[in-house]
């Protein structure tokens, strides 16, 4: 392990954190909150002192293998989410810091889930910095380190494939820092284009900003108690359309701006993604037409919590939990589907879903014929058999955590759907769940242990679980 260059990403980390809180002093200043302005200037100047201070001693190497990128990746966001707590505290508005812990884990790795009962309380300086850490764990702050600061040299793409989402990351250009810029510059272009059409749908500046970083980061933490419920429908297909955009692979953004119509179209992913939101929107629209006064304001409800849950964003329009069965049930099963790879999007990744089917199908195949040797195929390449160990481990990993989790927070006595839909909110990064954590409901009454539990569980589902899991592995500890 090269602990010291381990050591250096993270003081950059924290340098750069204290940069961005520069923006919610910014806030507090405008607002007139100059107590919490005050807050978030000295907690940016310590973490850009104690980002210093571990950044002392230069690397002698600048190594750093798989296991580094994994052991960094893994630290760096817990570290980040650490000091991103401080202000919530330290202001007062969550006086405890585990609370601020949850609520801090949950913005970065754009689960979306809350312990506060109401966010209307919170000052604008922390409602600024809460969904701002939406867009800044959306596409990854190491993408943004490799975007800007070139220290890593060849070994940048250990961290892009430690922090991204999806089973495989592949570089849209030979040099990985050309491709956190292309990236990055995907990212900050449809969030300008997304606040400048809440805006003109009749969003205030401030509400604009705040829902469009939890919508490209396809984070969900809204700036009011109803979430997105009070807004106007326009606001809501708006946010509706921005959230499937985000959940879409950035690839195809790419080819799109390279005039590549031909591959853009052509990835069999994307195409199953849109599929299945337009049919459980069909679907769920069909189901609770009953539950509003036309088709088409059953059609906004629907289409636009199919496209928050599938994409983990977990805004709201509707009270979910008392919408039928089936509709319920639908909700849930887009919680294990996930977004696009290589989206800001969380959950399982449909891309994962269709290399199991086809390697079911090929198990079958191979059992009909034994002695013909069949490969697994995706838009015209073929997944290696590397690809395909790696899903089914992470596949594993997924239902022990999962089942895990479960058993550790119903030490708390909640019912069933609540522990089962709270756990798999976590996981996925999606927010809400049934029960007591539902559209109206928050994680408060969790024990500290329980918040613990789902802290981590928040973190292994951002960063895909392997960095979280080598962690715990004292094997990765070890010196070279």
């Amino acid at each position: 392990m090269n602990f010291t260059m381990v050591a250096y990403i993270i003081g950059w980390i924290l340098q750069i954190e204290a940069a961005f809180m520069l923006l919610p002093t910014i806030v507090g200043f405008c607002y007139g909150e100059t107590e919490h302005a005050a807050v978030y200037i000295i907690t940016a100047l310590v973490s850009f002192a104690l980002g210093l201070v571990i950044k002392l001693k230069k690397p002698k190497t600048r190594d750093l293998y798989t296991r580094e990128g994994f052991a960094t990746v893994a630290i760096g966001w817990i570290a980040m989410s650490a000091v991103g707590a401080v202000p919530f505290t330290a202001t007062g508005d969550i006086p405890n810091y585990i609370d601020a812990l949850f609520e801090s884990v949950s913005g970065f790795t754009t689960t979306g889930g809350s312990i506060l009962p109401n966010v209307e309380t919170l000052s604008h300086a922390n409602l600024f910095w809460r969904s701002f850490s939406h867009w800044i764990g959306g596409m990854g702050v190491f993408v943004f380190i490799m975007a800007i600061f070139p220290i890593m040299g060849g070994y940048s793409i250990n961290l892009m494939r430690a922090e991204s989402t999806g089973p495989a990351v592949g570089k849209l250009v030979p040099r990985v820092q050309k491709t956190a810029k292309i990236l990055y510059a995907i990212y900050l272009g449809l969030t300008v284009i997304g606040c400048i059409v809440f805006m003109i749908c009749g969003m205030s500046f401030f509400d604009a900003a705040t829902t469009i970083f939890g919508t490209v980061g396809t984070g969900g933490y809204g700036i009011k108690a109803d979430s997105i419920t009070s807004y106007s429908a326009s606001v809501q297909w708006a946010i509706t359309i921005f959230m499937i955009l985000s959940g879409i692979n950035y690839s195809v953004y790419f080819c799109l701006l390279r005039r590549q119509f031909k591959d853009a179209f052509s990835i069999s992913e994307v195409k199953w993604y849109l599929g299945i939101i337009l049919v459980s929107t069909a679907i769920i629209t069909w189901n609770i037409h009953g539950f509003y006064s036309s088709v088409g304001e059953s059609a906004r409800h629907a289409a636009f919590q199919v496209s928050s849950i599938i994409t983990t964003t977990g805004f709201s329009t509707a009270d979910f939990d008392l919408w039928p069965s089936l509709s319920k049930t639908i909700l849930v099963i887009l919680m294990f589907c996930g977004a696009c790879s290589g989206s800001t999007g969380g959950g399982m990744k449909i891309s994962r879903w269709l290399i199991m089917g086809k390697t079911i199908f090929k198990e079958l195949s191979t059992m009909v014929h034994p002695r013909q040797v069949k490969k697994i195929h995706m838009d015209g390449h073929v997944v290696e058999h590397e690809t395909v160990r790696a899903t089914n481990v992470y596949l594993a990993s997924y239902f022990f955590i999962m089942l895990l989790s479960l058993l550790l927070i119903s030490i708390d006595n909640f019912d069933f759907t609540t522990n089962f839909t709270g756990v798999v909110a976590m996981l996925n990064n999606i927010g809400p769940g049934l029960g007591l954590v539902g559209p109206t409901g928050n994680f408060a009454g969790f024990s500290s242990f329980s918040k613990i539990v789902l802290i981590f569980d928040m973190l292994a589902g951002r960063l895909e679980l392997f960095p979280m899991l080598i962690i715990l592995k004292p094997a990765c500890w070890k010196k070279y």
